[in-house]
């Protein structure tokens, strides 16, 4: 059993590396992406709260509901949004592996 943990021990640690030139690109597409989805984010904010007013101006209780609903379910998705990526860091760490 020893022998088997030394040689285990003994292999390199692969860590994962973008090909040369690629890192510019893949920052730009995930800032586009996190920017994409704060635009969302606020988009439903916007179509939950005139939900609710909607709501009470044409006396129409579900859409009154849905639209706290919505609310409440992007604040929910704002705090993933500054939570998971960190719990994902956490998780993988540097991403190497061996």
């Amino acid at each position: 059993m020893n022998t088997l943990t030394s040689r285990v021990a003994a292999l390199p640690s692969v860590c994962p590396v973008a090909p040369p030139g690629a890192q510019a690109y893949a920052n730009t597409l995930t800032g586009y992406v996190l920017w994409g989805v704060l635009a969302l984010m606020v988009v439903g904010v916007v179509v939950s709260i005139g939900a609710v007013v909607g709501g009470r101006v044409f006396s129409m209780p579900h859409a009154s509901k849905a639209g706290v609903v919505g609310v409440a379910v992007v604040f929910v998705a704002a705090v993933a949004y500054m939570i998971v990526p960190g719990m994902l860091s956490g998780i993988t760490g540097s991403g190497c592996v061996g």
